[in-house]
């Protein structure tokens, strides 16, 4: 279903109450609670938390694993019904705007359990990407970032720069494309949002945003026609041929047949080869599994010709409580998942959920020096700290602090999550990286289709 028209039903359901409830439950100390990080072993370790939750508040929780992609509809028909869970845990920027732009949060009860833990004790850009003049849509968790890997050895012996701005990234990825090899693997599957995301990574190291401060759309600007020419020449003239998902990508990096390699942190424990289902296959990495993680470095920041400073994309995952929720204990359990409970929590996948409170009042960096010694992988489990520089670790957690969205903090929350559903931007990239249209063309392409789409929204 379209994202505007998942907006009208909803807006309709609670306008309505559809023969289900719009006001907060009766106090019963039992809440459900939905939660994307829904991969059994997710599953597994936060039942644990939770068992100690309960033993330790008498509240009773019903934990649902849910998927990202079937969150939009699945709320939809929740609200409609209303039969809302009272929490909702791991979600993205883009559906907490669009929830609260559906009047479906409770903002009361986040906001009170930011000031309760310490609004001090949260990364304030993270809290600030999802609050709006004051009140907190939600509690800020955790946050992975989009970053890029490359080759540092065959860098190295070509003499070259790492590629940290868009001169060098294509240079270096000029130099790097050979007989056998690509010179970068970026996504352009133009059904995936992880797309959107690959590219407005590149896109803000240029300072092309979705609007301006006004709310109009500027992805035909000269900044973001700039950014669709570099994403162009990395997928098309220095990229594999064909469409490049999320899956074929890291493949093709992993085999050694790509330079560079545009992903998420959640590449980390992967690279390292502790994942026996996702291992390096590279020639020397078959006798060696950790060989490609040592010849790799990560560019976390990346500088375009019209951004000011580097930029980093990323996304925060956070706990929300909806309008119908018992309130008194759902903050109580949002506010374990982000204390007691939270280093378990982060420490699930530390390579993917970087902790955005960084300690407690008492231990302003408690939970930051966990997540360094917290493990990572599935098969072999080795400290985040062991495998990784510190230097990386810091770069990790300062790119939570810079990291940068389109349209949030222009006011455009309910339009990012339109975008994200429709997918205007991927559609453009896939037909600009298979040689149907230019890169002005998709840059055109994107403004009108996004305009129109935020014209359906009003």
């Amino acid at each position: 279903m379209a994202v505007p028209a998942l907006a009208a039903v909803l807006a309709a359901g609670l306008l309505t109450g559809c023969g289900g409830r719009t006001g907060p439950a009766a106090p019963d100390n039992r809440i459900t609670v939905w939660s994307e990080e829904n991969l059994p072993p997710q599953t597994v370790a936060t039942q644990k938390i939770i068992d100690r939750f309960e033993k330790q508040t008498g509240i009773r929780v019903k934990l649902v694993g849910v998927d990202e992609n079937q969150l939009p509809q699945l709320i939809m028909s929740a609200a409609a019904a209303g039969t809302l869970p009272d929490v909702m845990g791991g979600i993205p920027i883009g559906q907490v705007w669009q929830m609260y732009t559906n009047g479906l949060l409770n903002t009361d009860v986040t906001t009170e359990a930011v000031r309760h833990l310490g609004r001090a004790t949260f990364d304030d850009n993270a809290l600030g990407l999802v609050s709006d003049k004051g009140a907190r849509l939600a509690v800020p968790s955790d946050a992975w970032l989009q970053v890029l890997a490359y080759r540092k050895d065959l860098l190295a012996a070509a003499g070259l720069p790492a590629p940290d701005t868009y001169a060098d990234l294509l240079r270096d990825a000029k130099a790097l494309t050979t007989g056998h090899r690509v010179g970068a693997a970026v996504a352009t599957d133009p059904a995936d949002v992880f797309t959107q995301q690959s590219f407005e990574d590149v896109a803000l190291a240029n300072n092309c945003q979705l609007t301006d401060g006004g709310g109009d759309v500027t992805l035909d600007s000269p900044a973001c026609r700039r950014a669709f020419e570099v994403y162009d020449r990395l997928g098309s003239a220095y990229g594999s041929p064909g469409t490049q998902t999320v899956d074929s990508t890291r493949a093709t990096y992993f085999a050694g047949q790509s330079g560079m390699l545009l992903w998420s942190t959640f590449l980390l424990d992967e690279l390292a080869g502790l994942r026996d289902d996702s291992l390096p296959s590279c020639p020397r990495c078959r006798k060696d599994k950790g060989w490609l993680a040592e010849h790799t470095g990560l560019v976390t920041a990346l500088s375009g010709t019209a951004g000011s400073e580097p930029a980093q994309f990323g996304e925060v995952a956070s706990w929300t409580v909806t309008k119908t929720a018992e309130t008194a204990a759902s903050r109580t359990f949002v506010e374990y998942m982000v204390d007691q409970g939270y280093e378990d929590w982060f420490g699930m996948s530390p390579e993917g959920q970087i902790p955005v409170r960084s300690g407690t009042a008492a231990e302003p960096h408690k939970y930051l020096d966990a997540w360094r010694s917290a493990t990572i992988g599935v098969d072999t489990r080795r400290r985040l700290d062991q495998v990784f520089p510190d230097a990386l670790l810091d770069q990790l957690v300062a790119g939570v602090g810079h990291m940068q969205r389109w349209g949030f903090k222009q006011g455009q929350g309910a339009l990012v999550g339109a975008t994200n559903g429709q997918l205007p931007v991927p559609k453009a990239v896939s037909a600009m990286t298979g040689g149907q249209i230019s890169p002005a063309e998709a840059a055109r392409q994107s403004q009108d289709e996004v305009g129109a789409l935020q014209k359906s929204l009003k």
